[in-house]
């Protein structure tokens, strides 16, 4: 399973870092990523990456968070992280943590998904 931390209560301007950890199953080869979703709205892509080989990693993000977020994977690739700097009311969301053999943006193409953490944002 994915299994997803960090997420709460935060200000606009305030900084937040999920994490999400896979067990049971070794995931450093495959795309661990980030979509988010709220009430009455359709699960949307925010960040991917994946390992390229060496020390490169491929990563992605959506265009409305890529100034402001951040995804990296732990040297063991079990472990990703989100970044989150400059929060703002509309990143208000419970965000999915996705594992995929490919690089998926689109959420019905994700094998595997944590159960989501919360992330609250007040003005």
């Amino acid at each position: 399973p994915l299994v997803e931390s960090g997420g709460g209560l935060a200000q606009a301007g305030d900084s937040l870092r999920l994490s999400c950890a896979a067990f049971g199953r070794n995931v450093s080869r495959y795309s661990m990523g980030w979509f988010r979703q709220t009430p009455g709205q359709a699960r949307e892509f925010v960040a991917m990456t994946k390992w390229s080989g060496g020390n490169r990693y491929l990563t992605e993000y959506a265009d409305s968070v890529k100034e402001r977020f951040i995804i990296s994977k732990d040297n063991a690739g079990q472990t990703v992280y989100l970044q989150i700097n400059s929060l703002a009311p509309e990143d208000s969301a419970v965000y999915y943590c996705a594992a995929d053999l490919n690089y998926p943006k689109v959420p019905t193409l994700v094998d595997y998904w944590g159960e989501g953490t919360r992330v609250t944002v007040s003005s």
